[in-house]
């Protein structure tokens, strides 16, 4: 899977925290090979920070699917605001797939995590319209997936350490 057309916009973002401040946002929707080195490197450190320092998480990040993945990033003036991992339906999962979310520490706070999932929802639905979504959400943010129309399924399981429960949107 490649976006045949790589996508850059910006979006006025307006936040309660940024008390009125508009702020612009580039979303970028970039194949493996369409990311730059530097923007690589930064969501792989990232992605380090936040899982293994932060969370401790145990578990191999870079697992040969970040080739076929359609990458999600939130930036402003270069810097990366959110990140996420997109998969079309039969890429990893029968359904579409979003994963490796994270808003890094800093940017916590403000909705970055709304707008990153609604990116990610609107872009996998642009490409396979009312397709269904699965996640493989962490436990504690479940009630905020269930915003965006995610069911859960089954029980609460370990992945890398973390409770996490399976979640399906359409």
């Amino acid at each position: 899977m490649s976006p045949q057309n790589p996508v850059t916009i910006t979006v006025p973002f307006y936040s309660i925290a940024t008390l009125f401040v508009e702020v612009y946002m580039d979303v970028e929707v970039l194949s493996f090979a369409e990311l730059s080195k530097e923007q690589l490197y930064t969501v792989l450190k990232n992605r380090f920070e936040v899982f293994f320092l932060e969370q401790d998480c145990v578990c191999q990040d870079m697992d040969d699917e970040d080739q076929r993945a359609a990458h999600l990033l939130l930036t402003e003036g270069g810097e990366l605001l959110a990140y996420a991992r997109l998969f079309l339906p039969g890429q990893v999962y029968e359904e579409a797939s979003i994963g490796r979310v994270l808003v890094p520490k800093v940017f916590r706070g403000k909705g970055l995590g709304r707008d990153l999932t609604r990116a990610a929802i609107e872009w996998l639905e642009s490409k396979v319209p009312n397709c269904k979504i699965k996640i493989s959400a962490q436990h504690h943010v479940e009630q905020f997936y269930q915003e965006f129309g995610f069911v859960s399924q089954g029980g609460i399981y370990d992945e890398c350490g973390i409770a996490h429960i399976k979640m399906v949107r359409g």
